[in-house]
């Protein structure tokens, strides 16, 4: 297959990734948005078990982030890992037809989070390496449209399932729950299949790899404004607890289970959209302006979540919330492949996602204990706050959105 060979426009390993993660998020959304109702409904387990749960599964997953990112430089290889984390992925989901118990949930949940620790670091720095200098924005911008566009799919399918097979109503039931387990299983076997047979190695990758091979993980060379980008980024997170907080949010405000899938379908329509023409305008107009608007966005989406009174409130929020997330999820890659060195970028992306990773176990730790102690307002005061500090502390750092340039 000829690496260099585009399709609309893109680098083949570029828009193909952006395909395997469309389906996989369309398996995803179809089951693991859902798991904090099956929790709450089915097994009666408290939100601060729930923020437990979803803690501890995205902190396992930061930790493994950092080790494939960095792995991935050392042996030069960045294809590896990623079908490792698609296809761990892909087996935890049958896993989930047969839980009956928060633990068992858990350990579906961990497996799925192990694959997503293995793949993320070195498929984001397979995208930089796939990607012309001055097309990062353009490249992070399509696989954050794609992915959210597969999210739309599987939200939108599961909605209607729900809708038919539970009219009206409110709660999550286990038959249900398994109904969306069975549906998640073929989309997540399609992105493993085409990852397997559709992405290639870049052939630079393989050329530096002895080079890596005799190197230890250092930070010297990662520029003073991507290190002080990690710590806003902790400040961020530590606010931005689990999406299940909303979810369970709006399920208290009286919205149904099947409109608690449409609202996950509008969430992602609106990120889809948005986040290619973010990506691109950050080409043009550097990345930390469009970081700081959608970050102020986010503090008013959760001050919004905070004082909502009806699901309408709900609709209009999710709405507003897509469109911070398309706007700053590509941008924020494409920050860290403009001030790293291409054979560190697999290091600097474990780093990143280290970043927000580590930071979203207390942060759904937290949000679970306010909820509990002072109401379900508290956790999205508690976040909108973080996120006004953080906007204000990119204001301190420069905006280096240019490729790389060796010291």
């Amino acid at each position: 297959m000829n690496q260099s060979k585009k399709i609309l426009g893109y680098n083949r390993n570029v828009f193909i990734l952006g395909l395997v993660s469309l389906f996989t998020d369309l398996s995803n959304e179809v089951i693991l948005r859902t798991i904090p109702l099956f929790l709450a409904n089915v097994l009666g387990v408290k939100t601060s078990i729930i923020g437990l749960v979803e803690g501890v599964s995205e902190s396992t997953s930061t930790l493994l982030k950092v080790f494939s990112g960095w792995f991935s430089d050392l042996v030069g290889k960045r294809k590896p890992l990623t079908v490792i984390g698609y296809g761990l992925s892909f087996l935890s989901k049958p896993l989930l037809y047969f839980v009956s118990s928060w633990p068992a949930v858990f350990f579906a949940r961990f497996i799925d989070r192990v694959g997503k620790g293995i793949r993320t670091s070195p498929r984001d720095a397979l995208i930089a390496d796939s990607t012309p200098s001055g097309e990062m924005g353009k490249s992070f911008g399509l696989h954050r449209t794609l992915d959210p566009l597969g999210a739309v799919l599987g939200t939108a399918l599961a909605g209607f399932m729900v809708f038919w097979a539970a009219k009206g109503t409110i709660i999550m039931n286990r038959t249900t729950f398994r109904y969306l387990v069975l549906m998640s299983i073929l989309p997540a076997l399609i992105s493993v299949v085409l990852l397997v047979v559709g992405v290639k190695e870049p052939a630079h990758r393989t050329e530096t790899g002895d080079k890596q091979k005799n190197t230890r993980w250092k930070l010297e060379g990662l520029k003073k404004s991507f290190l002080i980008f990690l710590v806003i980024n902790v400040i961020f997170t530590l606010g931005n607890s689990s999406d299940a907080f909303l979810i369970l949010r709006a399920q208290k405000l009286g919205t149904t289970l099947a409109g608690i899938f449409f609202l996950l379908a509008v969430f992602n329509i609106v990120s889809s959209l948005l986040s290619l023409p973010a990506g691109v305008l950050s080409d043009r107009w550097g990345r930390k302006k469009l970081l700081i608007f959608g970050w102020l966005l986010y503090s008013l989406v959760y001050l919004g979540f905070a004082y909502a009174r009806a699901p309408w409130h709900i609709w209009i929020l999710y709405s507003v919330y897509g469109a911070y997330y398309g706007i700053t999820d590509g941008v924020a890659r494409a920050f860290v492949a403009d001030v790293i060195e291409p054979g560190q970028r697999g290091t600097a992306y474990g780093l990143y996602n280290a970043a927000v990773g580590i930071s979203a176990l207390p942060a759904s730790l937290i949000a679970g204990i306010l909820w509990d102690k002072l109401g379900s307002p508290a956790p999205f005061i508690f976040g909108a706050v973080l996120a006004l500090a953080a906007a204000v502390g990119l204001l301190f750092i420069s905006d280096v959105s240019q490729p790389y340039i060796g010291s």
